[in-house]
């Protein structure tokens, strides 16, 4: 199982990547749609998964009070 500090890391990277993809997906809406909504749902499958990645560094962090 990954450390805390590892899971800490990976999810400040999984933010870093949403911000960057929600940023280009608002840039291509009007020239490639298709793309922008491809862009959309990869950003939603990261933030999904950001997402048990907060409640498991909340879990771990519980876990060493």
């Amino acid at each position: 199982m990954p450390s805390l500090a590892q899971m800490t890391a990976s999810l400040h990277i999984h933010n870093f990547y949403i911000g960057k993809l929600k940023a280009k997906q608002e840039q291509l809406f009007k020239s490639d749609p298709e793309l922008a909504m491809l862009l959309d749902n990869v950003a939603a499958v990261l933030s999904e998964h950001a997402l048990v990645l907060t409640d498991d560094i909340a879990d771990m962090e519980d876990d060493d009070t």
